[in-house]
């Protein structure tokens, strides 16, 4: 199949959003981009983005596809059957998709059942985002993330689990360096892990290949996990300018989840649970300040959510995109953020800006989201979502409709 987008603005994933720029598309990747008028005489489908921009699809580098955004999102996974929460996990990818993420990372599922998903999804036999995955995350007896964790104390118990998820299928390895704010009874402030069991688990997972990302909120857990050679810092709440300095050197990523206490904080009184609010409240003005700290200082920041926490939704995962302009992120940034920069922390060489040899991955937005990020964060604004040179949302996207029918329903 080939396809011709003209007409409209483009944003590559790099750079400054541009006009004039039409891009073909063969087989599911971009095959050429060039000015609009070296494609006289086209004879394929066209495709208008006439009064909007084409861009890659947004990225969120951290979600938990198993868990629902209820306001006590454990509690309710455990109530299910297993089957019911891979059906569920493959509805939230499905919506994730439709609402304009092409690639997602699952930072943390429960019993490997969202590796299910991920086949199916990345196989070709269910419609979805990319899925990278890490499988169950490492933490240390009643730490954060125990609930549906993998517990290992000690430098030998944490290699043990990060071969264990390597044996099991995982993309990634997530370790837990802090306490959080979603476990009952830990402080977000307190390093759990050492720094030897730190950089014995992410040392053991290079050594096969595999990408880390550490939950880290207190500054003593983002520093054992920088040291340990970490891929990237999620959420990052009290980093300091040591921090940042060791970041910065690394190369390590920010992964901010800004909407993670955002909902938390808006949804107050809708079922969250006390000790979840009080910690979101004492951290939230930490978590804004350490964001701004480090965008200010040039390091590297991937877009990411924390969806499946309260009221976190899958779906609504763009306007991450809005909720960093807020904290004065520049829009153009935030773009690259959620896109290209995104792809280089996942490690998705074909995806995240929209090239020659790419793949054909795009969002098609009313208006110019440099000038106003509403434009990608809203979903009303949003024309066309198109995966693999399919178009799944919007215009053209009749062939798998139904899909996202039976998913509303589901």
């Amino acid at each position: 199949m080939t396809e011709l987008y003209t007409g409209g603005l483009l944003f590559s994933g790099d750079g400054e959003i541009v006009d004039g720029q039409a891009v073909l598309v063969e087989d599911g990747k971009v095959a050429k981009v060039g000015a609009a008028g070296e494609f006289d005489g086209f004879e394929g489908t066209t495709i208008d983005t006439s009064g909007g921009t084409l861009m890659p699809g947004l990225f969120d580098c951290h979600v938990h596809l198993c868990l629902g955004a209820e306001g006590d999102p454990g509690t309710a996974a455990d109530k299910l059957l297993p089957g019911q929460i891979t059906m569920k996990a493959l509805e939230r990818a499905q919506r994730t998709l439709a609402g304009g993420i092409t690639a997602i990372r699952d930072c943390g599922g429960k019993d490997f059942l969202e590796f299910a998903v991920r086949d199916a999804v990345n196989g070709g036999q269910q419609m979805g985002p990319t899925i990278r995955a890490s499988g169950k995350v490492i933490c240390m007896t009643g730490g954060h993330g125990s609930r549906s964790g993998r517990i290992a104390d000690g430098v030998d118990e944490v290699i043990r689990a990060v071969r264990e998820q390597i044996h099991a299928g995982s993309d990634l390895i997530k370790i837990m360096a802090t306490g959080g704010v979603m476990t009952p009874g830990v402080n977000p402030e307190d390093a759990h892990y050492t720094a030897e069991e730190m950089a014995a688990g992410i040392s053991e997972g290079r050594r096969f290949n595999k990408r880390s990302a550490s939950h880290a909120q207190g500054r003593d857990g983002i520093l054992n996990a920088v040291r340990g050679g970490i891929s990237s810092i999620e959420h990052g709440i009290f980093m300091d300018e040591t921090c940042v300095r060791e970041m910065l050197a690394q190369g390590t990523y920010l992964v901010p989840t800004v909407a993670a206490l955002r909902n938390i904080l808006e949804n107050k009184g809708n079922g969250i649970p006390d000790y979840v609010i009080e910690k979101t409240e004492r951290i939230s003005e930490n978590h804004r300040r350490s964001i701004k700290m480090y965008y200010k200082a040039g390091g590297n920041i991937a877009m990411g959510t924390d969806a499946g926490t309260p009221f976190n939704k899958h779906g609504a995962n763009a306007m991450e995109l809005e909720f960093m302009a807020d904290l004065g992120v520049k829009p153009i940034d935030a773009l690259r953020f959620g896109t290209s920069s995104s792809a280089d922390l996942m490690g998705l060489d074909d995806q995240g800006s929209v090239a020659v040899g790419m793949a054909a991955d795009f969002l098609v937005v009313n208006g110019n989201p440099g000038e106003d990020i509403r434009m990608a964060s809203r979903l009303e604004n949003h024309r066309m979502v198109v995966k693999g040179g399919v178009a799944v949302s919007g215009q053209a996207s009749s062939a798998v409709g139904p899909v996202f029918g039976r998913m509303a329903a589901f």
